[in-house]
């Protein structure tokens, strides 16, 4: 196989930027397929709240990793970057070029340079922990990282639980800080990766992150998600578009307050994500409606 003419590309951007719009395109276009690399559009029971592409979206290009998990299931990022790599290795089979789409920084990440082997985590620790999160918050969590194991605590994002528990359950089951386990070893890439940020301008991206949002609340989120109350410890579920429901629904907050946490805590989610991707300087940043400069990217 010749590994130089086989092109990854990676569209990649903040929640609301467009991803999936020009993925689809842009995979039409090359006649293509797409792999996800959203870290909650793994999960069937999780539609409304991940903006999953659409069914018409679905059946116009292939996708993978999407609707393959249920909440029940532990997946993470080391997990979804082993089975994707040796996806893609498969796909480069049939395919010159081949498209990941998606906004977690971590899971595109381990994608593209491996992750480390972390131990099992016994289940009655994992299940305590999330038990405790969900009773007493994330000033509990955030506190309970920072006297176990400060020096991981200040390496990480604060306001993501998912990440603080990962780190604390991992601190709990071996003695060890998650950070002893990391190898530095990058995964070795055969092909070419082409890396597209979506570049929106902030008032622009905010507007479409309360649009989406205001979609979402219209689609039955609040709904969706009283479905997944009973299940609100899981870690799928430790996220923005899902939290501020359940703590509406425990007496929290009334629900005017609790659509401001929603579009609140996206646009504060997007902030992030941005930060994550700028650090990256292989990224070419483009504005979503310049087509002819990805084109000249990719060819």
């Amino acid at each position: 196989m010749d590994w130089k003419a086989k092109k990854l590309i990676v569209i990649l951007g903040p929640t609301a930027s467009g991803k999936t719009a020009l993925a689809i395109k842009l995979a039409r276009h090359l006649a293509t397929e797409i792999i996800s690399a959203d870290s909650r559009q793994f999960y069937k029971e999780l539609t409304i709240g991940t903006a999953k592409p659409s069914a018409e979206e679905l059946q116009a290009v292939k996708h993978y990793f999407i609707n393959t998990h249920s909440i029940q299931q532990d997946y993470d990022a080391a997990i979804f970057g082993d089975e994707a790599f040796a996806l893609i290795l498969r796909l480069f089979e049939k395919y010159n070029s081949l498209i990941v789409c998606g906004g977690s920084g971590l899971y595109i990440k381990a994608l593209l340079e491996g992750f480390d082997d972390i131990p099992e985590v016994p289940d009655e620790i994992r299940d305590e922990l999330a038990d405790r999160y969900a009773r007493q918050g994330l000033g509990w969590l955030q506190a309970a990282l920072k006297q176990t194991d400060p020096e991981t605590f200040f390496t990480l994002d604060a306001q993501n639980p998912q990440r603080l528990l990962r780190a604390l359950e991992v601190k709990l089951a071996t003695g060890k800080s998650i950070r002893e386990f990391q190898k530095n070893q990058k995964r070795q890439v055969p092909f070419r990766v082409i890396k597209l940020g979506l570049d929106v301008e902030r008032e622009e991206l905010y507007k479409r992150i309360d649009k989406r949002m205001d979609g979402m609340i219209e689609a039955g989120l609040f709904s969706e998600a009283e479905k997944l109350f009973p299940f609100r410890t899981k870690n799928a579920l430790q996220t923005v578009g899902y939290q501020e429901i359940f703590d509406f629904m425990e007496g929290k907050y009334d629900q005017p307050e609790a659509v401001r946490l929603l579009k609140r805590n996206s646009r504060r989610y997007a902030k992030r994500q941005l930060t994550w991707f700028r650090r990256d300087a292989e990224i070419n940043w483009v504005s979503p409606d310049d087509w002819k400069g990805m084109l000249s990217l990719i060819e």
